[in-house]
Parts: C-alpha cells; sequence; structure tokens
C-alpha cells in the first residue's frame, strides 16, 4: 500500500537519525484503491510525527488516539461505514491507555485497517425542497454511499432555499441508520426553511471618510425585493471595484427585522486615500521609457477617484523622438445607477514618430457600464485638436467624437490565459469641425485560448485584430487615426510601425485599414518554466477596408520563454522577421510581465 510504504521510508530515515526518540510506524489495510489510502496518508497526524527527530511521547499518544476519527472519518467519506481499526503502540490498543499512563518512550506504532464492505445508499430523502431545486447528483438510491454526497446534497439543498430567498434556512432532524446484512445506508434529512425573507437596510459601520449615502448606492441592494444571495455578491465587487477600501465584507443580519425584512451589515476598512507610483522600461529600440501618476481616491467623500498621470518615451531610441503624454481622468462611481461610472478626462499628446509627428489636446466625457463581470461597454462625447506633420505636410483639425467600446473577457486569466476567449470591439465616429472630413474609426480585437493534453501542458492562442477607418480620404484622414504594423502589439520581429503606405521618394504614411494575425504555441516544461513558438503577420491598406489585395503584408516568427512568478508569467520573446517589403534581417528582443496576449 502507498501509505504503509512512504510511512515505513520516514520511520526508517528518523530512526537513523534519533534512534533514541523516533518511532518506527507500520501501516497494513485490505483497501485496494491506491487513493483511500492517499487520502488516509494525508489525513494522518501519526505520519508527520514518525519524521520528528525527538517526538514527544504524550503528543504521540495524543496523535494516536485522534487518529481513530480521522481513519474512520476517511472512510466514512470514501462509503465504507463497517470498518475495523487497531492502532497499537509497542503491542497496546492506542485507545486503552491513559494519558497519565504515557509511555516515556514509543518504538513502534502499528496500524491496521479492515475497511469491510462498500455500502450503497438504500432510502434516501432531502426535504422539504424549492420548486427548482436543482438534482442531488450522488445522493440516490443504489449510488456509493458517501458522506460526502450527504454534506453536498445538504449544502446545495440549503444554496437551493437561499437563492429562493429563504436566508435563514437550516439543518433539521437527521436520520442515518447502516444495515449492514444490506449493506445499504438509509438517510433521511429534513431542512426547516424559514419564512421568505426581502432585503432591509444597510447598515455600514467603519467608513470614516466615504459618505454612507454613497456607499448604499454603490452596493445597490434592492431594499423591499426579495433576498437573493447574488445580489450581495454584486454589491461586494462594486465595493471592490472602486478601489477605496481594503476591506469591503458584507454579510446577513442574526435576527429578522420587521415584516420578515433582513438587514445586511457591511464593514469596511478605508485604503489611504492618495496614492502615488512610477516605473521605467528600456528596449533597446524605443529607448528609455518613463511614466508617474498621482491619485486621489476619495475626492469628495463619495468614492470619486481623480488620476493624474504624465509620461515620456522614447528617450535615446530610433523610433524618431521622444514622446510625451500628460492625462488627467476623474471617475464617479454609481452616477446613474449602482453598475453605470461617469468619466471625464483631459489629455496633452505629442508624439514623434518616424513618419509623422502630432500634437494633440482632447477632453472626453462618458459613461463605463459594466453588465456583469465578464461584459462592460463605454459611451462618450469628445472634442479634439491637433497639429501633425506627415508625408502630405502640416496640417490643423478639430473634430467631435462619440466613442463607444464593448469588451468581452471570459478568460480564465487575465494574465496568463489559458483557455476562454476575449474580444473588443471600438468604434469612433468622429464630426469634422475643421481640417478634415467626417468619418468613423473601427478597430477589433479578438483572441482565443485552448489548452489540451493530459497534463494541460499545451496552449494554442490565436489572436485578430482589424482596423478601419472610412470617410477622409488618405490625404486628408487624421494622421493619428491611420494604421501601421510592426512591433510587439502586431508583429514581432518587424521593426515598430515598420509597414504603412509606401508613397515614393521615401515618404511613407499610414494606411486606413489593418489587419492583424498572431498564433502562439505555449509549451510548459516545468511547473514555472514555459516555452513558446509565435508567427505574426500584419497587412496595410490605403483602401478602407482591407480586401488582402490592394496593399501589403509582413510577417515575422520567433520563439520566446515564460517564466511563472505566480501573479503573471515574465516573458521574453526573440523575434525576426520573415516577410515583407524593407530589410528583412536582423532580430528583435520583446521584455515585459504577462503572455504577449
Amino acid at each position: 500500500m502507498i501509505w504503509g510504504k512512504i510511512a515505513g521510508v520516514t520511520a526508517a530515515l528518523a530512526c537513523a537519525a534519533s534512534p533514541l526518540w523516533a518511532f518506527e510506524l507500520r501501516y497494513s489495510s485490505s483497501l485496494a484503491s491506491d487513493s483511500v489510502n492517499e487520502r488516509l496518508e494525508t489525513a494522518s497526524l501519526l505520519v508527520p510525527l514518525a519524521g520528528q527527530d525527538q517526538a514527544d511521547p504524550q503528543d504521540v499518544l495524543a496523535a494516536a488516539q485522534a487518529e481513530y476519527g480521522r481513519i474512520v472519518g476517511t472512510l466514512y467519506d470514501e462509503g465504507y461505514f463497517a470498518p475495523v481499526v487497531n492502532i497499537r503502540i509497542d503491542g497496546r490498543e492506542a485507545a486503552a491507555i491513559s494519558p497519565l499512563e504515557a509511555p516515556g518512550r514509543i518504538g513502534r506504532i502499528e496500524i491496521r485497517v479492515v475497511p469491510g464492505p462498500l455500502f450503497q445508499f438504500g432510502e434516501t430523502a432531502l426535504a422539504p425542497l424549492p420548486r427548482d431545486a436543482r438534482s442531488s447528483g450522488a445522493f440516490q438510491t443504489g449510488k456509493t454511499a458517501t458522506t460526502r454526497a450527504i454534506r453536498s446534497a445538504v449544502d446545495q439543498g440549503i444554496e437551493d432555499w437561499r437563492d429562493a430567498g429563504h436566508a435563514k434556512v437550516a439543518l433539521g432532524d437527521q436520520q442515518i441508520t447502516a444495515r449492514h446484512a444490506q449493506r445499504r445506508l438509509d438517510v433521511n434529512v429534513a431542512l426547516n426553511p424559514g419564512p421568505l425573507l426581502r432585503f432591509g437596510n444597510l447598515i455600514a459601520r467603519g467608513n470614516q471618510a466615504v459618505r454612507t449615502d454613497r456607499i448604499i448606492d454603490i452596493t445597490g441592494l434592492p431594499t423591499g425585493e426579495v433576498f437573493d444571495p447574488e445580489e450581495i455578491r454584486r454589491a461586494t465587487i462594486r465595493l471592490r471595484r472602486t478601489g477605496v477600501f481594503s476591506v469591503a465584507a458584507l454579510s446577513e443580519a442574526e435576527q429578522i427585522g420587521p415584516n420578515n425584512t433582513l438587514d445586511i451589515e457591511a464593514q469596511f476598512v478605508e485604503e489611504k486615500p492618495r496614492r502615488f507610483g512610477f516605473g521605467a522600461e528600456i528596449s533597446t529600440t524605443d529607448g528609455l521609457g518613463l511614466e508617474a501618476f498621482w491619485m486621489h481616491r476619495n475626492l469628495f467623500g463619495g468614492a470619486e477617484r481623480l488620476r493624474l498621470e504624465a509620461g515620456v518615451e522614447g528617450i535615446g531610441g530610433q523610433t524618431g523622438g521622444e514622446d510625451y503624454r500628460l492625462t488627467a481622468r476623474f471617475t464617479r462611481p454609481a452616477t446613474f445607477n449602482e453598475d453605470t461610472d461617469f468619466f471625464a478626462m483631459a489629455e496633452i499628446e505629442s508624439l514623434n514618430e518616424e513618419s509623422f509627428t502630432s500634437d494633440r489636446v482632447s477632453v472626453e466625457a462618458g459613461i463605463r457600464r459594466f453588465a456583469s463581470e465578464q461584459r462592460e461597454y463605454t459611451f462618450g462625447l469628445g472634442l479634439a485638436r491637433a497639429k501633425t506633420v506627415d508625408a502630405f505636410g502640416e496640417r490643423d483639425y478639430t473634430i467631435f467624437t462619440l466613442p463607444a467600446s464593448a469588451e468581452f473577457d471570459y478568460r480564465d486569466s487575465e494574465l496568463n490565459p489559458t483557455s476562454g476567449y476575449y474580444a473588443l470591439a471600438s468604434l469612433t465616429p468622429f464630426v469634422a469641425i475643421a481640417g478634415t472630413d467626417n468619418g468613423l474609426r473601427t478597430y477589433l480585437d479578438g483572441r482565443a485560448y485552448k489548452t489540451v493534453g493530459a497534463s494541460q501542458g499545451l496552449t494554442f492562442a490565436l489572436r485578430g485584430q482589424l482596423g478601419s477607418l472610412a470617410g477622409p480620404s488618405l490625404a486628408n484622414a487624421p494622421t493619428d487615426f491611420l494604421f501601421y504594423s510592426g512591433g510587439g502589439g502586431t508583429v514581432r520581429g518587424q521593426d515598430f510601425q515598420s509597414l504603412g503606405i509606401d508613397l515614393g521618394g521615401g515618404q511613407e504614411i499610414g494606411g486606413r485599414s489593418f489587419l492583424g494575425l498572431s498564433g502562439e504555441l505555449r509549451v510548459k516544461t516545468t511547473d514555472k518554466l514555459s516555452l513558446v513558438g509565435f508567427y505574426d503577420a500584419g497587412f496595410i491598406s490605403a483602401e478602407a477596408f482591407p480586401d488582402g489585395s490592394n496593399g501589403d503584408w509582413h510577417s515575422g516568427a520567433g520563439l520566446g520563454v515564460r517564466y511563472d512568478t505566480g501573479i503573471g508569467p515574465i516573458r521574453v520573446d526573440v523575434g525576426v522577421p520573415v516577410s515583407g517589403p524593407g530589410d528583412n534581417t536582423g532580430f528583435e528582443i520583446y521584455i515585459g510581465i504577462g503572455q504577449a496576449f
């Protein structure tokens, strides 16, 4: 048996280290199931003590006497309801030894387990249950009888009653009869659902700077409506989403209130109101980048957030020059309802790319709607003014924008996804006030993940990107609305924004449409380490839709390494150009945290 082998090795090592104090542990069982023996080993108190150099005899005796209950409980959990367990300490049954007569030295402990026959459920009853109760699964006549199945059925019954509005459902009478001759276990469990309850008041405690009326707005608990535990879970998510609280815990009141109402008690610990941070990154191609932010989490006492950011990129790089950015963003949660935030932002940006320069000022206000934990939508109104210089010369434009987006995130992890999918659709209609024409900028990003293999060590990851600018001609379009391909976010191995529209004479500009395709094969080699092979391709066209013919393709491929840190993998990719216009020699290195997509 597995447990006997492991315990024997442990005891032998202990005896070698300190034969005066260590004891030998022997185990024998007629169990044929390795998985049950492994569970017995995991539950054992004696196995770890057998590995100690100087195990105290009093502790060993106490562990041995507690071992009966652990073994029997584990066997009940596996369907064995007539076990015989013997635990002998130097030939004496452990249960018969008084704690006051504990031996001064213990040399050997022998455990013998005779599990007896495997039982099946006979008569089973769990009642009453609500009308829409789910199936009890393994808790059925003829199924293997386990205490685990009984607990699961009871827990599910209680959860079904809570979902139906009976928050104070309780366990009632229980009758469990083992019929040894028939090897059957009869189980009859009664539930006491209690009255149908409705949400009462929210009682907030611990909040000091955040006003209670705003906490009530943010939680969105439907006072007066039928109790639903899902509403409490959603309210907790809304509170944590604000970033104002380090602790936000909701619990049901112990006592039922007037007219069968149930108050919800909220306990808070607030974060410090102000926070700042900074970061830096360096690349052989992009140069040095610096960024910093300052944030106030609770500006007016209603969990309003103000965040100021500043950044500079491309210091000493090879991508045109330095880029500067200064952003201010204000967010107010639960503005129109509990799942809708209001935001207002202003940004000043200066881009110095190889193909164009742009100095841009923009303001925007809108709402962010959290439809669920996986789906969110944004709608806004904005005004942007920019001065650009590109292959067509110097231009000024002013536009009124109506940006909207929809994001669906069904990945199992944001930084290291292995299954599910992600989709982002962004539409920005704009009305020209000066310097350009009316138009629509569209961007779509879709990603899918699938892990296969017995050890779940092989992951396929696919990504598709589509961009389009309809309305203005190429010569009259806002330069910073055009598309380029190349670099870590599109085609690895190719230089950053190396593919655009070639106007001749060494002049290049972005395209009105973009198509990007990426694929990765991720192979897990150890618990922490993975190897990745990837292939990326990008297409740029002067037309508003990438039809694949009127434009240019380029591609890149390479290998990468991922080291899992627990919060996300450290990523190192080395890519080389495969095809496309320009110089297809050399290589690019990309370092970051999280998967490439």
